[in-house]
């Protein structure tokens, strides 16, 4: 940075500029472009919205979607070794020889 003469105070100040930035935005695409919802519409968004798809599906979720913190149910009656050795080996005893 010192060969550069970037000041640490100014990385600071851009890093809270892009994240100011990213709390306005409404609207994000998968390659990470933004869009606050106005001023002129973006490349982007024009492309998207006259090949047939909505701005609806770019907004972007103030409420994040809770995590499942519930395990998933398994359903063992389609376990391929049921029955078989493979299925009563013990972990620890797999590397022993």
């Amino acid at each position: 940075m010192a060969e550069l003469g970037i000041e640490p105070d100014d990385a600071a100040a851009s890093i809270a500029a892009d994240q100011a930035k990213m709390r306005a935005a409404h609207y994000r695409d998968a390659f990470g472009n933004n869009w606050d919802g106005e001023g002129n519409t973006p490349q982007w968004v024009v492309q998207a919205t006259s090949a047939g798809q909505s701005l609806e599906h770019f907004a972007i979720s103030r409420q994040p979607e809770p995590a499942s913190r519930k395990r998933p149910n398994i359903d063992w009656g389609n376990d391929p070794f049921a029955g078989t050795r493979l299925a009563t080996i013990k972990p620890e005893r797999i590397g022993a020889a």
